[in-house]
C-alpha cells in the first residue's frame, strides 16, 4: 500500500494452506494485520505480490467482477457489524445471497435456517426490530444460504455479550458441522479460537502456526481440496 510515497508493509510474505473441511483461526491483537489477511484470501482485496488462489482459481490475477462471482458461487460471510440491510426483513435479508445467485427455493431455504438460529417468529421483523444477537443469528442464516464451500467470519462475537456471543458461536459450527463448510474465523476471543482445529497467529503482519494446538487438528486425507493454497 502506497501512502505519501511510502509503502505499508501490513503483511509480511507468508504461505497458508487450508484445507477443505478444516477450521482455521486467525488470532492477534488490534492492526496485526489478520482482517487484512482474511480480506486477501476472500477475495475482497488483492495483495500487491504473491498468488491467492479459492476453490484452485487464482484470486490474483481476477478483476473485482471475477472475484465477485467466485464469491457469489462458493463464499459466505459473516462480520462483526451484522451488516443486514435495514429496508428488508429477516428473512429477505437471509434470501438475498440465493435470489442473487438465482438459487432454487430460496424462500424455503431461509425459512428452514432462520428456524435453526431459533427466528422462526421473527421472519418479517425489521432489523431495528430486532437485537444484536438476534442480528447476528440472520447473519449467519443468510451466510449459509448459499451453501457455501468456505465461510469467512470477521470477529462475529465481537459486538455481543459473552452469553449471546457464546450462543452464536455454537451456532455457527453447529451449522458448519452440519454443512461440511470449511470455516476460516478472525478473533480476539481465546475461547473463540479454542473451538477451530487450527490456529494461526498474525504479529505485525508476520504469520506463524501455533503448533500447540496445530497437534490437535483433525487429519484430512491427501485428497482433500485445497481451497486457500497459498497468499504470499
Amino acid at each position: 500500500m502506497q501512502v505519501e510515497d511510502k509503502t505499508l508493509e501490513l503483511l509480511q510474505p507468508l504461505n497458508l494452506t487450508v484445507t477443505a473441511g478444516e477450521s482455521l483461526a486467525i488470532v492477534g491483537s488490534s492492526g496485526s494485520g489478520k482482517t487484512t489477511l482474511l480480506s486477501i484470501l476472500a477475495g475482497l482485496d488483492l495483495p500487491s505480490s504473491g498468488q491467492v488462489y479459492l476453490k484452485n482459481q487464482p484470486l490474483h490475477q481476477f478483476n473485482e467482477e471475477q472475484r465477485s462471482q467466485v464469491r457469489a458461487q462458493h463464499v459466505g460471510f459473516i462480520f462483526q457489524q451484522f451488516l443486514l440491510i435495514n429496508s428488508l426483513t429477516a428473512l429477505e435479508n437471509v434470501m438475498l445471497p440465493a435470489e442473487l445467485a438465482n438459487l432454487p427455493d430460496a424462500q424455503a431455504r431461509g425459512e428452514a435456517l432462520l428456524s435453526q438460529v431459533g427466528l422462526a417468529d421473527r421472519l418479517d421483523h425489521y432489523p431495528s426490530q430486532l437485537s444484536g444477537g438476534e442480528q447476528q443469528r440472520v447473519a449467519i442464516a443468510r451466510a449459509f444460504i448459499s451453501k457455501p464451500d468456505i465461510l469467512f467470519a470477521d470477529e462475529p462475537t465481537g459486538n455481543l455479550d459473552s452469553k449471546t456471543g457464546q450462543h452464536i458461536t455454537d451456532l455457527i459450527f453447529d451449522l458448519n458441522a452440519k454443512e461440511g463448510t470449511t470455516l476460516v474465523l478472525v478473533t480476539h476471543d481465546a475461547k473463540l479460537a479454542a473451538r477451530c482445529q487450527r490456529q494461526v497467529e498474525m504479529d505485525s503482519g508476520v504469520l506463524t502456526e501455533r503448533l500447540d494446538v496445530a497437534a490437535q487438528t483433525t487429519q484430512h486425507s491427501p485428497e482433500a481440496e485445497t481451497l486457500v493454497p497459498q497468499v504470499g
